[in-house]
């Protein structure tokens, strides 16, 4: 089923409160100076991968899109912000009115970026853009930190299913977008029925060691799953001894068993094991299905068991160790005045401790060498070179404040694995490394 992102099956609240005060303080100031309607270009990137990540996944592009589209101010939010203090009659007024009229280029879900690539582009005026910089940040930042982590662990099961089932272990609201980036990032199923019901993505389930000990016998357990789930079923076997639980699982459901699931012990050798007690009583078509804690580290130390597929909950919910990507948003270029005609100024900040931007309106392309594998990320501004021309990366996700760029989940997931395999191979080695391919910038005369 594909609705991710179609016409969603549950409502979006409105977004407009999820920012920071200084957003609003910007825009009163703004109003006041008469600086807030100057044409204005801000720009998503990063300036570095986490440490010793070869890539970075871009997800959330879709419920960016829905963001932005449900960013407005109801009249309790805007009762809150007079009450408090926190703008004034002026801005409460034009805050009422709120509508994002401007364009936005990305690139698109499932593509991979680096160091500085210009991930999201958002154009308009300063005050229409400049409250958009939170709930953006907030939602491409998580969401490309799962992905990435999701992406890891996929290249590392070679091709064995994933399953993403850590919903028990973040916010509630999280786990569903996390589920959402597992998918994009090459998981094949969530145990969370709030993202599958809302993104359409497949869901798994069948029991947990509760259900086991709420019966006298282990036996009693697995007939009761069987009676109600089929033979088809996955049955949990190391609540108490494995080859014992193996052995009777067997026997409960025939050698037609769909599966066993291993939680705890040493995951390598117990696999070994039950394979070949599996094989020895006939079930040679039942899939060993392991849990416990994996990473994409644990996962690849287990290719040569047998494996096949894979339970990942903690570690995919935090990011495997980095939850966030540090992506910003940052002012690159401005218009002089308000007058729609007047032509765009290249602005960046310029600091110590690694904290500068590049300024001006940038595009983005991937440069292949001659066996089309990726060589080099180049960024400018101005005119794109001839043999750039086709390898660019954004697309235009909204323009005049509709959105246009629409599409089901599956078409990110898919864009991924296709953006994944024309990186170099040293992609996806676990070692710790610096970006698979640099950074390129051409510095050409900005344009407006």
């Amino acid at each position: 089923m594909n609705t991710a992102d179609l016409g969603l099956p549950v409502e979006v609240p409105s977004t407009a409160l999820f920012t920071d005060q200084y957003e609003l303080t910007m825009l009163q100031a703004a109003l006041k100076a008469g600086t807030a309607e100057r044409r204005s270009v801000f720009e998503v990137f990063t300036r570095r991968l986490p440490h010793g990540r070869r890539y970075g996944v871009v997800a959330g592009t879709g419920r960016v899109l829905d963001a932005v589209t449900n960013f407005r101010f109801d009249a309790g939010m805007l009762a809150f912000l007079g009450e408090r203090g926190i703008v004034d009659e002026a801005t409460l007024k034009w805050l009422a009115d709120y509508r994002f009229q401007g364009d936005i280029w990305g690139y698109p879900e499932g593509e991979v970026y680096f160091p500085g690539s210009p991930l999201l582009r958002v154009e308009g005026s300063f005050a229409e853009c400049v409250l958009l910089e939170t709930v953006i940040l907030s939602i491409l930042n998580h969401d490309s930190a799962i992905a990435a982590a999701a992406s890891r662990m996929s290249s590392a099961a070679g091709g064995r299913p994933l399953i993403e089932m850590g919903a028990r272990r973040t916010h509630e609201l999280a786990a569903v977008a996390a589920a959402r980036s597992a998918y994009v990032g090459g998981f094949a199923t969530t145990s969370d029925l709030a993202a599958g019901f809302r993104y359409g993505i497949p869901t798994v389930g069948t029991s947990a060691h509760a259900f086991t000990l709420l019966h006298d016998q282990e036996r009693d357990a697995f007939r009761a799953q069987v009676d109600a789930l089929g033979a088809d079923t996955t049955l949990l076997v190391d609540t108490y001894d494995v080859a014992e639980a193996v052995r009777t699982a067997v026997e409960v459901a025939g050698p037609e068993l769909g599966a066993v699931r291993i939680d705890s012990g040493d995951l390598l050798l117990v696999a070994h094991r039950v394979r070949q007690q599996l094989d020895d009583l006939g079930a040679t078509d039942t899939r060993i299905v392991v849990t416990s804690d994996l990473d994409e580290y644990a996962i690849a130390s287990l290719a040569a068991a047998p494996v096949d597929a894979y339970g990942v909950g903690t570690q995919l919910v935090t990011g495997s160790g980095h939850p966030t990507c540090s992506m910003v948003y940052k002012l690159v270029a401005r218009a002089e005045s308000a007058d729609p005609s007047a032509p765009l100024v290249p602005v960046a900040k310029k600091s110590t401790g690694g904290k500068t931007s590049v300024g001006g309106r940038k595009w983005a392309a991937r440069r292949l060498d001659e066996y089309g594998v990726a060589e080099a990320e180049v960024v400018g501004t101005g005119a794109v070179p001839d043999e750039l021309a086709d390898r660019q990366l954004l697309v235009e996700l909204v323009k005049g404040g509709e959105v246009v760029a629409r599409e089901p989940l599956d078409a990110a997931r898919e864009r991924h694995i296709v953006a994944r395999a024309n990186l170099p191979l040293s992609a996806t080695q676990l070692s710790r490394g610096e970006p698979v391919i640099p950074t390129e910038y051409l510095h050409l005369p900005s344009g407006s």
